[in-house]
């Protein structure tokens, strides 16, 4: 395994210089993040996709209903950060967005792109269906975890 040192070192510059406490970055294969206050520097491989967090299984959601950030990321077609960085729903200011409430995507379609570190990061698609909710802003932050769109 290889370390790259000077990506932990721009990271940790960041922390320094804003009031986060932590900041994850993943490219192909390998995923680095630092923390701050005793989560310590980690580097290690990405898991295959996003981790959806377990919601109480007696709660069935209707699949109309619009759902808030706290609900929206039990749903099982949450389309979840996987970093964290500022989010555009174009490709560039002016142009349309890449989807829309609505919309059918199919699995690989770009739903958003994420910049962190100026590095554009295209977040894909998982699976297909029809873009219920953007819980995002475009030209906004985001954070490793946050609940973007919801696939149904």
């Amino acid at each position: 395994m290889k370390i790259d040192k000077a990506a932990i070192r721009d990271l940790a510059k960041i922390l320094d210089e804003t009031s986060l406490t932590e900041i994850e970055v993943a490219e192909g294969d390998n995923m680095i993040r630092v923390a701050r206050g005793g989560g310590g520097i980690s580097y290690m491989p990405s898991v295959a996709g996003p981790v959806f967090p377990v919601g109480d299984p007696g709660t069935p959601m209707s699949p109309t209903m619009e759902l808030t950030h706290s609900t929206a990321a039990q749903h099982p077609g949450a389309v979840i950060s996987p970093m964290v960085g500022t989010a555009y729903l174009a490709p560039e200011p002016g142009k349309p967005p890449f989807v829309s409430k609505g919309a059918t995507v199919k699995a690989g379609d770009t739903l958003v792109i994420i910049e962190a570190m100026k590095v554009m990061n295209p977040i894909k698609a998982e699976r297909g269906g029809i873009l219920k909710q953007i819980l995002i802003e475009d030209a906004r932050p985001v954070e490793f975890g946050d609940v973007m769109m919801i696939i149904e």
